[in-house]
């Protein structure tokens, strides 16, 4: 892409576009945890994506954002943690064959290294959907992680690329 139609996009479009980003975060509300004097509050956020390829399955996101001078200006490091809790919202339908691993939803956390990921794999022997979430970022040699899984009726078939 070039530089100068980055500012023609609006924020949310220019992010999925510089990320690749398969999913859109939607916020659903926020939290404060620490009070700055300038600029705004430290937070927790909530976030809930569509997943892409299954229709019905939402997922929720928490984690922290940072906020002071250097949150508002987009320079912070966001701590590379975060809890996720995916549910079957509506009849499950997946739209097209599932690879057993695949990542459904990136997001960067710092302005050069650490990324916030979503990855969906397919438990096909107990009929599962696994979310994992992660930071792509080691903090004293392993990721912060969370898991969660959302059963799909076996009258559903899973297909698989």
């Amino acid at each position: 892409m070039t530089p100068f139609l980055l500012p023609l996009l609006c924020g949310g479009a220019a992010l999925a576009l510089l990320a690749g980003t398969p999913a859109q975060a939607e916020a659903i509300g926020e939290v404060d945890t620490a009070f700055k004097l300038i600029g705004p509050d430290h937070k927790i956020v909530v976030e809930a994506y569509d997943d892409p390829k299954v229709e019905g399955v939402t997922c929720y996101v928490s984690r922290a954002r940072t906020g002071g001078l250097s949150g508002a200006f987009g320079m912070a490091e966001d701590k590379a943690e975060a809890s996720i809790a995916c549910r079957q919202i509506g009849p499950v339908s997946i739209k097209q064959p599932l690879p057993k691993r695949e990542e459904v939803y990136s997001e960067r956390l710092s302005i050069l290294f650490k990324r916030l990921r979503v990855v969906r794999m397919v438990d096909a022997r107990r009929h599962t959907l696994v979310y994992l979430t992660y930071s792509d970022r080691l903090v004293e040699g392993s990721p912060k992680n969370a898991v969660t899984a959302v059963p799909i009726d076996r009258a559903i078939d899973i297909p698989l690329k």
